[in-house]
């Protein structure tokens, strides 16, 4: 099995060969990729040397699977050069998400949709991974007409120079700034670029991905997403309307039973996701399960991932281990 990473010395790519060393996926030879500027440079992977080659010579080495975490425009150039060789791409960027020919794909929700024939398959959002995995089962069973969710997402999110930001404002630093504003002591309502319709490009992505993964046009999605100074990962805070009435007890089991899915909701013993219980895991974490009182059948949780791992490279690698396992692509 040749494996190849497109933009491995970035924070998520980096997280990506992390990733697959941890869940011993079937690498028997590891093609690194990054930009001509990284390229001849040395990365370890499971105990080897491996030297990063440019995308040309990564298509000659026909690699089984190339994943991608390099950026939407590099994704849209390289990666049908890549699947026209027959390379099948998980695409961690927003480049292919929408796009009406390739699958949007949460392994624990829709894998199923993935055939030999897709050789581009998206990786969705960080933020609408960790809330869909939750929605799927709530979805099966009671029917999601709508659902509000406001997002608090951690810097890690804008990648290395956001994180050096928030580190330098706690140490008084003058530097980069990865932001408008200061994010220590902050949180700042705007992730991505604005809209025409007043919403952040995150914001439209968490609406049209939910409805896309979920393989329902009718959910009725509306999303605040806001960045605050953690980096351990998102959190949000996410209601639910549903067409049919729910037990409270029921929710909670059915999550436990939910694949990839942690119940941590005892408020008595003050247990509940936090940023801080979710890093460096790979599980979605859900908690503060209560009836909106407001209205019927409504349900508030509180949901917490990674957003580097189940959000970004681990979503990516258990696609690649779907594919494995159903013999879609074989080394």
């Amino acid at each position: 099995m040749k494996v190849a990473v497109v933009g491995a010395t970035g924070l998520v790519g980096s997280k990506m060969l992390l990733v697959l060393e941890e869940r011993n996926f079937p690498v028997d030879e590891l093609i690194p990729v990054a930009s001509e500027r990284s390229v001849g440079k040395k990365i370890e992977f499971k105990g080897k040397t491996y030297t990063i080659v440019s995308a040309a010579d990564a298509i000659s080495a026909k690699p089984d699977v190339a994943i991608f975490s390099a950026g939407g425009s590099t994704s849209l150039e390289l990666a049908p050069q890549f699947a026209a060789a027959g390379i099948t791409v998980i695409d961690n960027s927003s480049a292919w998400r929408m796009d009406p020919t390739k699958k949007l794909v949460v392994p624990e929700v829709n894998a199923a949709v993935l055939t030999k024939e897709d050789k581009i398959i998206a990786n969705p959002n960080c933020s609408t991974i960790q809330m869909v995995v939750v929605l799927k089962p709530l979805h099966d069973k009671y029917r999601i007409k709508r659902v509000v969710v406001s997002t608090y997402q951690s810097v890690t999110g804008t990648g290395v120079k956001a994180v050096a930001q928030l580190m330098n404002e706690r140490k008084g630093i003058e530097g980069e700034m990865a932001y408008k504003y200061p994010i220590d002591l902050n949180a700042i309502p705007h992730i991505d670029v604005f809209l025409d319709n007043g919403y952040t490009k995150e914001e439209m992505k968490m609406v049209n991905e939910t409805r896309k993964i979920m393989g329902d046009d009718s959910i009725a999605v509306t999303a605040t997403c806001v960045r605050i100074p953690t980096v351990g990962g998102h959190s949000e805070s996410v209601n639910i309307e549903f067409e049919n009435d729910f037990d409270l007890n029921e929710v909670r089991e059915l999550l436990s039973k939910a694949p990839g899915v942690v119940v941590k909701d005892d408020v008595a013993n003050f247990i509940y996701p936090m940023p801080l219980t979710a890093h460096d895991k790979d599980d979605t974490f859900v908690g503060r399960i209560r009836r909106d009182e407001t209205q019927a059948n409504t349900l508030n949780c509180w949901i917490v991932s990674d957003n580097l791992r189940k959000g970004a490279a681990t979503n990516a690698v258990q696609i690649a281990e779907y594919l494995v396992e159903k013999g879609l692509i074989a080394g």
